[in-house]
């Protein structure tokens, strides 16, 4: 009986001094067919058994963790040991501001065509593959999807961060009379409830280092706040928490307009009682208001100064990616954020061109500048990072 790997007798005759250059090639063709052959076969009996083999039940934190964060990130961020070695960098869940959930489940089962994105539909269940995507979407993509978490970025890096930290861990400071609460503990989280925090943000606490924001904060401004720890940057803190309703892009009736609050989910609202309430935050007509005595900005003249002067701390962007924002404490504010952009108008931005900042390193330029100096500046600032639209709009008038 003939097998494929026969070869006649006569072949190697005919072929004369050849014959040893086409035997070769034959058995490495006959080879390569047998290996196609034998890796099909294992495949097709290897795929549908992973999942009757391996353990089914693996909480999507876990999934995440050992399959997907070699390439993602442990923060979703698309910055891992892997990424400088993929030819299509890893998606960053941080920034993906229009990735549904539906179209994320499609990615999960089968790849993504021109990169590394392998398809999991043959290794997770359809209940894991849905539970792995809406994992990512609460732990990695809340600051994208809901400008409310957004907001309470926002407003922890501009009034939090500087004693809490960047994480929550507190900052130990010469300047304060004890050390802020460590939030990354167990020992600190424990009956750390929203309904806690929110009245501790507002009212303050007793002892010599909280103070209450109640009457700098509006209540919406520091539920977000308070949110934003929660889910965001300490989630062990929300397990408790009613569910959170994550918006889905593809499922917004209209674009939320820069610097708008989404309104709180039902479970989310805050009860009512006898706390205080805060000075509400400023309205939208207020962003209209002209520069100070009548001055007009000339935003030109203000962008040059801005790049040679502000753009180091600030960032050419006014995103506080300066080449000194990431030596600076307290954190240099970023115009580019919700909170900044619906509290920002040109009278407050000139009155801190001029007067600086106290407490933080943000010097005042009266002693330098002339008013119109400072107020080209605030034009630039304003319509170039704040209100780009209501900045032209009034500009006008």
């Amino acid at each position: 009986m003939k097998t494929p790997c026969t070869i006649r007798p006569g072949v190697l005759a005919a072929s004369g001094q050849t014959g040893s250059s086409v035997l070769r090639k034959a058995a490495a063709l006959i080879l390569g067919l047998c290996l196609v052959w034998l890796g099909s076969a294992q495949t097709a009996s290897a795929n549908p058994g992973y999942l009757g083999q391996r353990k089914t039940g693996v909480s999507p934190e876990a999934l995440y963790k050992r399959h997907c964060s070699v390439c993602h990130g442990d923060r979703g961020s698309g910055n891992s040991k892997a990424a400088n070695s993929l030819v299509s960098a890893p998606r960053d869940f941080s920034s993906a501001t229009n990735l549904t959930r539906k179209k994320m489940i499609f990615a999960i089962e089968n790849g993504k065509a021109t990169s590394a994105m392998m398809g999991w539909k043959t290794r997770f269940t359809q209940e894991e593959i849905e539970g792995l995507a809406d994992y990512i979407r609460g732990r990695f993509m809340l600051v994208a999807l809901d400008p409310r978490i957004a907001q309470g970025r926002g407003v922890y890096g501009h009034f939090c961060q500087v004693c809490h930290g960047d994480r929550g861990q507190g900052v130990k400071s010469n300047e304060m009379a004890g050390t802020p609460r460590d939030l990354t503990v167990p020992q600190s989280q424990a009956g750390l409830t929203r309904e806690r925090m929110i009245k501790s943000v507002t009212k303050g606490k007793h002892g010599p280092v909280k103070a209450g924001f109640g009457d700098k904060l509006s209540t919406e401004h520091i539920a977000a706040s308070v949110d934003y720890i929660r889910r965001v940057m300490i989630p062990d803190l929300s397990k408790s928490d009613p569910p959170y309703v994550i918006p889905d892009p593809q499922a917004a009736s209209a674009p939320l307009a820069a610097g708008a609050v989404a309104p709180l989910p039902e479970a989310m609202q805050q009860p009512a009682g006898d706390q205080p309430q805060p000075a509400a935050a400023k309205k939208k007509d207020d962003m209209y208001l002209p520069l100070p005595g009548g001055m007009k900005g000339d935003p030109k003249l203000g962008e040059k100064f801005f790049m040679a002067n502000c753009a180091t701390c600030h960032g050419k962007k006014g995103d506080a990616q300066g080449p000194r924002a990431y030596f600076i404490n307290p954190r240099v504010r970023s115009f580019l954020d919700d909170y900044s952009r619906s509290t920002l108008d040109r009278p407050t931005i000139f009155n801190s061109v001029s007067k600086g900042r106290p407490g933080t390193e943000m010097p005042s330029w009266n002693k330098v500048l002339t008013d119109q100096e400072i107020a080209n500046v605030t034009e630039f600032v304003f319509q170039a990072f704040i209100q780009p639209n209501i900045g032209k709009k009034a500009a006008a008038k």
